[in-house]
């Protein structure tokens, strides 16, 4: 089975609050939210996967020293396998803008589980709420 790297990052306001995006239609799971980020490409680093991403997906401008991991997912779906490293974000550039996704939205950690989620992404939610509280 073919094994997906996926970079994921938690972007954390003043608040506490992790942004999540709602999948565009035409896409798998679409409708369903997510954390920011996407498939590493052959060659690149996940850091660079992140950075590179958060600018085309909401024009953010984000240094790798300000990436710090925290945990990682594996989930096999029925065609591939993902594998998906998280990162914690509380510091960028910009302002952020919906770019590729139907919606945004700033929510606390254990408001996470209200909302429909990837698969892969739901064991992550423990984690986020060990750092930053409910």
């Amino acid at each position: 089975m073919k094994i997906t790297l996926v970079a994921a990052c938690a972007l954390v306001d003043a608040d506490g609050r992790v942004l999540v995006a709602q999948r565009p239609e035409g896409k798998a799971l679409a409708g369903l939210w997510e954390f920011p980020g996407g498939k590493v490409e052959p060659g690149e680093r996940p850091e660079a996967t992140l950075i590179r991403e958060l600018d085309e997906e909401l024009g953010i401008t984000v240094k790798e020293a300000c990436l710090a991991p925290l945990t990682f997912a594996s989930h096999g779906y029925e065609t591939f396998h993902l594998l998906m490293p998280l990162w914690i974000c509380r510091r960028w550039e910009g302002t952020i803008q919906r770019k590729e996704h139907q919606a945004l939205q700033w929510l606390h950690p254990a408001r996470l589980r209200d909302i429909p989620m990837p698969p892969a992404d739901e064991p992550l939610i423990p984690a986020l709420i060990d750092l930053l509280g409910p």
